[in-house]
């Protein structure tokens, strides 16, 4: 098991990263929060969960140590694989997805893609136990508060200037008009279509 990475960052995608750890390059699947900390050149260090499959073996990524236990306790749930659990932690922070199913609130998890009403429900039914203690009550920003800087931090990584990764930013919530945004990897996939239509 590959708990942990630490090296130098090769290359930066949409979906993830390579560490280069004692010469061997390491591909690492990320989300979009986790990929706009991380810059080409500099040392990071991930928390990893090794997903091992019949015709693959994936290293997923996570900038703490918090996200990748509840991406491997998301796993328990029936129904629930790697790519729903990372799907899971692109739209949310990981407070605010023990908050909701602590709270039942199916409505939050319903936000991310692939989970219905009844996925919602068995994720509360079969985890609620399992999440352990929340910290203490405080304000949680989702949706339209947190976008903008995300995807702005996830384009500068990816390799645009700051100046073009604002311009992208600024059209995408233009289109959005005040609707409530997606979730960021889709927001970051828009603005990145944007650059490529600009060069």
């Amino acid at each position: 098991m590959i708990a942990s990475v630490r090296g130098k960052v090769m290359a930066v995608s949409p979906d993830g990263a390579v560490i280069e750890v004692g010469g061997v390059g390491l591909a690492v699947q990320c989300s979009p929060h986790t990929i706009a900390e991380l810059r080409v050149g500099q040392e990071a260090r991930l928390a990893t969960s090794l997903v091992v499959r019949e015709d693959s073996l994936t290293l997923y990524g996570f900038a703490d140590d918090e996200a990748k236990q509840l991406f491997e306790l998301l796993q328990t749930a029936t129904g629930v694989g790697p790519r729903l659990a990372q799907a899971v932690l692109a739209v949310h922070t990981p407070e605010v997805v023990r908050r909701a199913i602590s709270a039942a609130d199916t409505s939050t998890l319903t936000q991310v893609p692939g989970i219905g009403k009844k996925g919602a429900e068995r994720l509360v039914l079969e985890l609620r136990d399992k999440i352990g203690a929340l910290p203490g009550a405080g304000a949680v920003l989702v949706g339209g508060a947190v976008w903008p800087e995300q995807v702005r931090q996830a384009l500068v990584g990816l390799g645009w200037n700051e100046k073009q990764a604002d311009q992208a930013v600024a059209a995408v919530a233009e289109q959005l008009d005040g609707q409530t945004a997606p979730p960021v990897p889709v927001l970051l996939k828009q603005a990145i279509r944007m650059l490529g239509s600009l060069r």
